[in-house]
């Protein structure tokens, strides 16, 4: 039996580069595309394609993979915390840009290896602050409700095509996009605190639950946005 096809878009890092570690040692047959190639990145020794989501058409960056793929997994995202009446219109459309417009371009281009899959699995990240009201997550928080949406309206328009997409929305997480946010002790120790469950999460929790969206145990599982967020976004403990 032939091993999947998946398509990881931001690999280089944090939940990315976590996914394709642990979907290559599963057996998978794993596709990377990033703006750059980390060491640990090239230490798996996994395909991969340069490739800047915002700025490059990936009908032609990533024209020489497979003719179908079984998994696409979206990763780039930002954070930029701001308060409201800081946050120009052009940061706005950044955060717009990469995370939603970036993951509507690659889907686009993908749709047709995706349609000849059996059945296939798109996996998108959201972030909990689309969920639960926080302070300076105006940009963000905008853009990744967006990608919620596209979700579901994706998930009920090829449900019939057997494409399966779903969404993740963790919290605060140790990755290195939040190394501003958890440069110190005491900023982690708070961080910690925030979570019902004490801690912040880690890459590895995030790539453990993409994995399991993209398998066949997730199978009649479409159209959901999963809080990963140690019960920040549904716990007042």
């Amino acid at each position: 039996m032939q091993s999947p096809n998946i398509l990881i878009i931001g690999a280089s890092s944090g939940i990315g580069l976590a996914l394709a570690k642990k979907l290559k040692a599963a057996g998978n047959t794993v596709y990377t595309a990033s703006r750059h190639q980390s060491e640990g990145l090239s230490a798996t020794g996994l395909p991969y394609f340069e490739y800047n989501a915002v700025e490059d058409r990936p009908e032609e960056v990533l024209n020489s993979l497979p003719d179908h793929l079984d998994g696409l997994v979206y990763c780039p995202g930002s954070i930029q915390l701001k308060p409201f009446h800081r946050i120009t219109e052009a940061s706005f459309l950044e955060e717009y840009q990469l995370n939603v417009l970036g993951a509507v371009r690659i889907l686009q281009a993908m749709l047709p290896r995706l349609k000849k899959a059996e059945q296939s699995s798109v996996v998108l990240f959201s972030t909990v602050a689309a969920k639960l009201g926080m302070p300076f997550h105006a940009s963000i928080a905008s853009a990744k409700a967006a990608v919620e949406g596209l979700v579901r309206s994706l998930a009920a328009e090829w449900a019939v095509q057997n494409i399966r997409v779903n969404a993740i929305a963790p919290s605060l997480s140790d990755t290195p996009l939040a190394e501003k946010l958890l440069n110190t002790d005491a900023k982690r120790e708070s961080a910690d605190k925030r979570h019902p469950l004490l801690s912040i999460g880690q890459a590895e929790d995030h790539a453990a639950l993409a994995a399991f969206l993209l398998s066949d145990q997730a199978r009649w599982m479409t159209g959901q946005i999963i809080g990963l967020d140690g019960g920040l976004g549904s716990l007042k403990v």
